[in-house]
């Protein structure tokens, strides 16, 4: 069996490691058919857009893609390509596991055995933003001048931070089945709530209750 998978080579050193990648999946046995796409700074060149269609249309016709690290502009520039693919494929779940092994001495821990779970498209990664001196964020400014006790300086810009019951929920209920199928005795939920108490309150509140129907998990 031959697995069609959708191949980003990316930006920068994106070529040089997911060549090294190929190299290592293939000498697996396995076979794969790289249909080879591209996105950031090499797809503005060609397609005038960071995240070209035809990029995206290969990625919901495969369901799977090895992609490079892009190319994501400080300050300035286009949006981030990982987060345009979050927003687009609704990849609300981002899984890093991390553990350390007998043998590598790389880091001041040991046994380490965690894996944390991230929620990609709310919050600040909702996206939503209106630059200084716009039009849009002067606006913004007026209303929170009105209704809001507290002082924002004239001249801000402006990112909305957005947390939903919905999305909270779907989060934590991943990580509790992901706890639950791989026999993991114990979820911990991170957030500012003590500060942020309407948005990560929200999310805590919701964790909580998920928390109550995985009583077998602390």
């Amino acid at each position: 069996m031959t697995y069609r998978i959708t191949l980003l080579p990316g930006d920068g050193i994106g070529p040089e490691i997911t060549a090294a990648t190929v190299r290592v999946l293939e000498a697996t046995g396995v076979k794969f058919d790289w249909d080879i796409c591209t996105a950031g700074e090499s797809a503005i060149e060609k397609y005038g857009t960071p995240l070209p269609d035809i990029t995206l249309e290969s990625i919901k016709r495969n369901k799977i893609a090895l992609k490079g690290p892009v190319t994501t502009p400080i300050g300035t520039g286009f949006r981030s390509v990982n987060v345009a693919l979050r927003k687009q494929l609704d990849l609300y779940a981002c899984l890093r596991p991390c553990k350390s092994f007998k043998g590598v001495a790389t880091t001041p821990y040991e046994n380490v055995d965690i894996v944390v779970v991230r929620e990609n498209t709310e919050d600040l990664y909702i996206g939503i933003e209106f630059a200084s001196g716009t039009t849009e964020a002067e606006q913004l400014h007026d209303f929170i001048s009105k209704h809001f006790k507290g002082k924002v300086n004239a001249g801000s810009g402006y990112s909305i931070k957005a947390i939903s019951e919905y999305g909270s929920r779907r989060i934590v209920k991943y990580a509790f089945e992901y706890a639950r199928k791989y026999k993991r005795s114990k979820v911990s939920a991170i957030t500012k709530a003590n500060i942020m108490k309407f948005t990560d309150g929200l999310f805590l509140t919701t964790a909580r209750e998920v928390a109550r129907e995985y009583p077998e998990i602390e």
